[in-house]
C-alpha cells in the first residue's frame, strides 16, 4: 500500500480545476501515493477532468460518488477509505496546488520526530494577505527549531494559539498520520463555515506530535470553489456566520478548564453575532427581507444574539 493517501473533496462549477490539483500531486518528488477523489454530487463531474491522464496515473485515482455531504463530510468518505496500511493522508483542496516538495518534507519531519499532525504554510494571493506564514511562530513562546531544511517548528500548546488566530492554519497543508485517521472526523453539519478549525483543534488535542512547517506546501488556487466564496452581500452569509457561531460553540466544551480560550472563543462568536446582524440590516437597506426564520433558529440557541441586537441599535441611536 502507499505511505500516502491524497484526499481531495470535489464539488465545482469550472473544468479544469481538478487538473491543475491532481497535476501537482504527480508533480510531487515523494511519489509513493494513491488518490481518493470524493464526488461530493458536483454540478461539474470528475471523470472529464481524468481522461486527460494517463493509464498509470489513472490507476492510482479512486473516485467515490455520494450525496451531498459538504466539506465536511466529503473529507470523512475519503478518511474512511484510507487503506488500512497507509500510514498518512493528505488533504488537498481541489482548487489548490502543492508545491513539488510538500509530501517529501511532510514524510522526512513526521518520521524524524514522530509526529502524526503536520501543517505546511501556504502561498496566495492578495486575497489571501489575511493568511500568515508559519515561521512566524518561532517567536511563539517556548517554540523549538526542530530541523532547518525544512523549517520545522514544535510549538507547546499551538491549539491554544489557533484559538487566537487561525489564520496560519490551511486544509492543503495538513498531513496526518495513522492514530488520527482511524479516530478524528469532521463535523459534517458544519457545511459553509469552520468545520476544518474544529477538525484542527481535534486533531492538535489528540495528537502525540504537532509538527510545523515554514516552508510552503500548498499554493491557494485561483478556482470557483462551491465550498467558499460567500461574502457578505450573499444570501448564505447569514448561514454561514450561524454555522460559524456553531462551530465556537462546539469549540468552547474542548477548552471548558481553559479561561483565556473560553474568553477568546466568546469574542469570536461575539463577532459573529455582529457581522450576522449587519448583513441583515444591509439587506433591510436594499429593500430585501431579512432571513428571520433562521435568525429566529439562532436565537433559539443563542438568546445573546437578541442582546446583540439591542447593544448595536443603542449604540446607532447614540452616535
Amino acid at each position: 500500500m502507499a505511505t500516502f493517501t491524497i484526499i481531495i473533496p470535489f464539488y465545482q462549477r469550472e473544468d479544469g480545476i481538478l487538473r491543475r490539483a491532481l497535476a501537482s500531486i504527480f508533480a510531487q518528488t515523494f511519489q509513493d501515493l494513491d488518490i481518493v477523489v470524493v464526488d461530493d454530487q458536483s454540478p461539474y463531474s470528475p471523470d472529464d477532468e481524468l481522461t486527460p491522464l494517463s493509464s498509470e496515473e489513472r490507476a492510482r485515482i479512486t473516485v467515490i460518488r455520494q450525496q451531498n455531504a459538504g466539506p465536511g463530510g466529503a473529507r470523512n468518505t475519503g478518511l474512511d477509505h484510507v487503506p488500512a496500511e497507509t500510514q498518512y493522508a493528505a488533504f488537498l483542496d481541489s482548487d489548490d496546488l502543492w508545491t513539488p516538495d510538500h509530501l517529501a518534507n511532510a514524510l522526512k519531519a513526521m518520521q524524524a520526530f514522530g509526529g502524526d499532525c503536520y501543517w505546511a504554510s501556504i502561498e496566495g494571493g492578495e486575497e489571501f494577505d489575511y493568511h500568515f506564514g508559519i515561521a512566524s511562530l518561532e517567536r511563539a513562546e517556548g517554540a523549538r527549531r526542530l530541523m532547518d531544511k525544512p523549517l520545522v517548528l514544535d510549538v507547546p500548546d499551538i491549539a491554544g494559539i489557533m484559538i487566537e488566530n487561525w489564520a496560519f492554519l490551511h486544509m492543503s497543508c495538513m498531513v496526518i498520520g495513522r492514530p488520527l485517521i482511524d479516530k478524528v472526523r469532521f463535523d459534517a453539519a458544519l457545511r459553509l463555515a469552520a468545520e476544518d478549525v474544529l477538525f484542527f483543534c481535534d486533531c492538535m488535542l489528540a495528537a502525540r506530535q504537532v509538527l510545523l512547517c515554514g516552508d510552503a506546501g500548498a499554493v491557494r488556487g485561483e478556482g470557483i470553489n462551491i465550498f467558499h466564496g460567500v461574502d457578505n452581500t450573499s444570501p448564505e452569509f447569514l448561514k454561514q456566520q450561524f454555522i460559524t457561531w456553531m462551530a465556537l460553540d462546539r469549540l468552547e466544551s474542548r477548552f471548558a478548564r481553559r479561561p483565556r480560550e473560553i474568553e477568546t472563543i466568546k469574542t469570536h462568536k461575539n463577532t459573529a453575532r455582529k457581522q450576522a446582524i449587519w448583513s441583515q440590516i444591509k439587506r433591510l437597506r436594499h429593500g430585501r427581507r431579512p432571513d428571520f426564520g433562521l435568525l429566529t433558529r439562532w436565537v433559539m440557541q443563542d438568546p445573546r444574539l437578541l442582546q446583540s441586537v439591542v447593544q448595536l441599535a443603542a449604540g446607532k441611536i447614540a452616535r
